[in-house]
């Protein structure tokens, strides 16, 4: 797959952020670019300028483990970005062909039952299924009436689509009072979806979804360009939901083993706080219970 242009940017913009002082090089008079020349790299990853310059051209076909390591550490890639150029120079020899999701979760997909009851189960805080897209393709009611909005207006996808995070992250004048920290949360929803095109090139509900976000949002755009890219497993995020009001949850996400394309994610609250009591209001609305 010719993807040497998401290459170039990936690795320009990596280079363009590490300065001569956190590299532990001297910053010498009369330097021209941001951060780090390219000479300057190729010396860190001890490898020939010249060829460094060919892999910064989009080049990473056939390039081995050992150069690409070389390459994240002079470039101080951590965890997501050295995953991201592994993903990149997989998709750019072909050999991601027998790692890609066979199946993508998406319109018209029903999840099995089994993993509906366990979603169901989690009666204490919201629980979904999301794809790399970031559709909402399962949910328990707790989900559903915590993404009151998102589940009204679908995010503007077209008929038989499910909801979308980032189509309401960026689409939705909604979403900008939901998310309190509105652009943190952004530039997690960016980062997401580009990890999973550097995962899954192939994905052309991805692509439509990028073209269309970067279309109709300049506030999109302008983070896609960024080639920001993360893992996002769990931490903590604040909510302002439009029946309960304020909320502090923490969530833990989990790639399923099952469908390597989902990620099975839970909110919970502390216990005994504010935001407990907030999600105790807005059960009986999602019809279920929460025990004492």
């Amino acid at each position: 797959m010719d993807n040497s242009q998401e290459v170039r940017e990936f690795l320009t913009s990596r280079r363009a952020r590490i300065t001569p002082a956190l590299a532990g090089l001297p910053a010498g008079p009369r330097r021209r670019v941001p951060g780090l020349r390219r000479s300057e790299v190729a010396a860190l990853a001890d490898v020939s300028v010249e060829y460094y310059a060919k892999l910064e051209r989009g080049h990473l076909a056939g390039v081995s483990p050992a150069v690409l390591e070389a390459v994240a550490r002079a470039l101080r890639l951590d965890d997501a970005e050295r995953a991201h150029l592994l993903h990149l120079a997989q998709a750019a020899d072909g050999s991601d062909a027998l790692t890609r999701p066979r199946r993508r979760a998406g319109r018209g997909w029903t999840p099995p039952p089994g993993l509906q009851w366990t979603l169901d189960a989690v009666t204490g805080g919201p629980a979904f299924v999301r794809n790399g897209r970031t559709d909402l393709v399962a949910t328990n009611a707790l989900a559903r009436a915590f993404y009151c909005d998102l589940f009204r207006q679908p995010g503007g996808g077209g008929p038989g689509e499910p909801p979308n995070l980032a189509r309401y992250q960026f689409l939705d004048p909604a979403s900008r009072a939901f998310y309190p920290e509105w652009g943190p949360a952004a530039d997690i929803t960016v980062a997401i979806l580009r990890t999973e095109a550097g995962r899954d090139p192939h994905d052309r509900g991805l692509h439509d979804l990028i073209g269309e976000l970067s279309t109709r949002s300049d506030e999109f755009r302008v983070r896609w360009g960024a080639h920001d890219v993360r893992h996002h497993g769990s931490g903590t995020k604040h909510f302002h939901h439009p029946v309960v009001g304020g909320l502090t949850l923490s969530y833990q996400g989990l790639r399923m083993a099952a469908e390597p394309d989902l990620f099975f994610t839970v909110y919970a609250a502390e216990p005994g706080s504010a935001s407990e009591r907030s999600l105790r209001l807005l059960a009986p609305a999602a019809g279920v219970s929460v025990s004492p």
